[in-house]
């Protein structure tokens, strides 16, 4: 996740994600500056008069478009915001069931227990997340969870089973299994959540039809442009084209939060942040 000064104009006008855009577009901008220049040599040069393609068309799908485009990046927003919200939500349960464990036992051994299986958990849903990615979650040991597909359910049904033998030893109370096994259940509930964002795309249809839109609008572009600006249409369907592409891979990039695009969100510190507020708790005497 890229971190900024959003108040600072002068550093995100010329922020290098934006170049590296551009790097990313500037071979389907240059096909679309060779196919305007074509447009434009034959219609200058070749027909006695140029193609007449009332700019009102384009004027009214361009409308219908920026609308299409604002409500593409909103879906993609929402998507990246309540990956946040849940992520957000698991680093208090973590502490919340750290502090729990910490003050309902007095045994070292079940600090111990928890002090690894929180963060085995946390650590093994963002690899869960990244199915992409080479790293493959780790499982807790000991059967049967060692081969588990499954392996953050594994890591909860590990803690479920701990919190188990703690109420049947008479170490716990059922007062306090219960207050531990509403953050578990809570701690499943999120990584379901998060299961469902990842699964659920964007309805293909609509991925499929919104860049075919964008394709047709700016190919037709020049034919509507060469007779108000000449060669100078050239230059201004690539820099329309860069625009309405850019958003698009914006939204293409943040509706998938999870992955380690520059975009997505910080998983990685994330983790961190609950391993060492839970080593921090359950440490404590």
């Amino acid at each position: 996740m890229i971190h900024y000064n959003p108040k600072s104009w002068f550093s995100l006008i010329f922020a290098a994600y934006s170049r590296q855009v551009f790097r990313k577009l500037f071979p389907l901008m240059l096909a679309m500056g060779v196919l305007s220049a074509g447009v434009c040599y034959v219609e200058l040069h070749y027909l006695e008069e140029p193609v007449e393609l009332s700019n009102v068309v384009h004027s009214l799908l361009g409308f219908v478009l920026s609308l299409f485009l604002v409500f593409r990046t909103n879906t993609a927003y929402d998507r990246w915001w309540e990956g946040r919200k849940q992520w957000g939500g698991l680093v208090n349960v973590s502490r919340t069931l750290a502090t729990r464990v910490r003050e309902f036992s007095t045994d070292e051994a079940t600090a111990d227990f928890f002090r690894a299986h929180i963060p085995g958990f946390v650590e093994a849903l963002r690899d869960h997340l990244r199915p992409s990615q080479p790293e493959e979650p780790l499982r807790p040991e000991g059967a049967p969870f060692v081969s588990a597909d499954h392996a953050p359910n594994a890591w909860a049904q590990a803690m479920e089973r701990e919190a188990m033998k703690r109420l049947s030893s008479g170490e716990w109370t059922a007062q306090q299994h219960w207050l531990v096994s509403q953050n578990l259940e809570r701690m499943v509930d999120i990584l379901g959540a998060c299961e469902r964002i990842l699964k659920t795309p964007i309805p293909y249809s609509y991925s499929m039809f919104m860049k075919k839109f964008i394709f047709l609008y700016v190919v037709t572009l020049p034919l509507g442009f060469v007779t108000t600006f000449g060669w100078w249409a050239v230059p201004v369907v690539m820099l329309v084209f860069y625009i309405l592409v850019s958003v698009e891979l914006i939204a293409e990039e943040i509706e998938d939060p999870f992955g380690v695009d520059e975009n997505d969100l910080p998983l990685d510190g994330l983790c961190e942040t609950i391993r060492t507020n839970t080593e921090e708790i359950l440490t404590r005497g």
